[in-house]
């Protein structure tokens, strides 16, 4: 460990030394480095980075343990790759200020490598106020060799900003849902909030307008937030999202399917904002909540396909090319969604699902339904007949 924080500074301090303790079962130990030193590590036939591969599968695993203390390092792979997918980056500075173990770079790498860009052209930022998951993130960066500024130290978001003139081309972030008691009091005439005082006992919206502070001229951002700050009105939070949106900043909204995170079942949507829209004055709205693999019992993802769908989608839209799809996507102007009192639900601007004809004349199924309503009814009135029975029996009427 030693031998690889000489050879990497960043790493200084980070990578633990403490595998001489006397409760390590020396035995287990030693079949570990006999593993690491026999495996090949570099599949040189594909390129593939299998060390980098091993520590992401890590990372899930241990999150799946976890429970609701994964939230605090680890965004599911799939929620991430729609971020990367969508946003399309390929060179600029980069930033997450809640990067939990580096999840949201790692894939935003693989993205330009999977482009055959060069990952020279990008600049990494962020920071986590975890002092743990901030040496999970180093580490992993490091592995997958990727150049980061994370800051000197771990540090509260709000009351540190460790970047605080950084404007960002990219910002990806996937912070804690519905955080309370983020403001003491101290914050309350910070430059950050331009439309409005986030309430302390939810976060949400102190998070967005933190993203909006730090994006650069054309700068993109996207960021996993509740439910509940597309309707909330509490707190001053829906004065906040209707100036947000009166501003043109609110480029597209995903809702996204339950049981993605191991650390919450808190329903959640995808916030994409946008200093220059390529389609002024529109939003586009996306519910893709059927849209789900079961990978576990307990846990979903979406797969390539859900991915591609949403990007294309996303992609169409920009270019002008963009046809709405009843019961997924559609596309509303700033005047539609005030009609809405500013609530941004996609449910509520995609439509119904058009359901397939099963060639059924409509006069016979109004007849068929009809007779089958009629007999429900027969049944309703002789078990309700029964009840009264059995209720009298015992020396009570209704």
């Amino acid at each position: 460990m030693r031998a690889i924080e000489q050879e990497n500074k960043r790493l200084k301090d980070i990578l633990p030394k403490n595998y001489s303790r006397d409760e390590l079962d020396k035995r287990r130990l030693g079949n570990v480095v006999d593993l690491f030193t026999n495996i090949q590590l570099v599949d040189r036939t594909n390129n593939r980075d299998l060390l980098g591969e091993t520590y992401q599968y890590c990372l899930r695993k241990f999150a799946e343990n976890e429970g609701k203390r994964a939230g605090e390092f680890y965004t599911p792979e799939s929620v991430v790759k729609t971020l990367v997918e969508v946003l399309q980056p390929f060179n600029g500075r980069v930033y997450d200020p809640c990067c939990g173990s580096g999840g949201m770079f790692v894939q935003f790498a693989k993205f330009i490598e999977n482009h055959s860009q060069n990952l020279r052209g990008i600049s990494v930022y962020g920071q986590d106020a975890n002092p743990t998951t901030r040496k999970l993130a180093l580490m992993n960066l490091a592995i997958h060799g990727i150049e980061s500024d994370l800051g000197q130290f771990n540090a509260d978001t709000f009351h540190n900003d460790l970047h605080p003139q950084l404007k960002a081309n990219f910002i990806l972030v996937n912070p804690p849902f519905n955080l309370s008691d983020w403001n003491d009091g101290s914050l309350n005439d910070d430059k950050r909030w331009k439309y409005g005082l986030p309430p302390n006992g939810n976060a949400n919206f102190a998070w967005l307008q933190h993203m909006i502070f730090h994006l650069a001229p054309n700068g993109k951002l996207v960021l996993v937030l509740a439910n509940g700050s597309l309707s909330s009105q509490s707190g001053g939070e829906g004065e906040i999202r209707r100036k947000i949106i009166e501003a043109d900043l609110v480029e597209g909204i995903i809702a996204m399917p339950t049981q993605l995170f191991s650390s919450t079942q808190i329903p959640v949507s995808l916030w994409f904002v946008s200093r220059n829209k390529k389609q002024a004055g529109k939003t586009l709205f996306i519910d893709a909540r059927k849209m789900k693999t079961m990978v576990t019992r307990r846990l979903r993802e979406l797969n390539s396909e859900d991915v591609a769908k949403i990007a294309d989608t996303f992609i169409a839209f920009q270019s002008g090319t963009f046809e709405n799809v009843k019961g997924f996507s559609g596309v509303v102007d700033t005047l539609e969604i005030a009609k809405q009192d500013y609530i941004l639900t996609p449910g509520r601007y995609v439509g119904i699902e058009e359901q397939e004809d099963d060639g059924e004349p409509f006069e016979e199924k109004m007849a068929r339904l009809t007779g089958e309503l009629g007999e429900l009814w027969k049944k309703s009135h002789k078990l309700e007949n029964e009840i009264k029975g059995r209720i009298g029996r015992l020396g009570d009427e209704i």
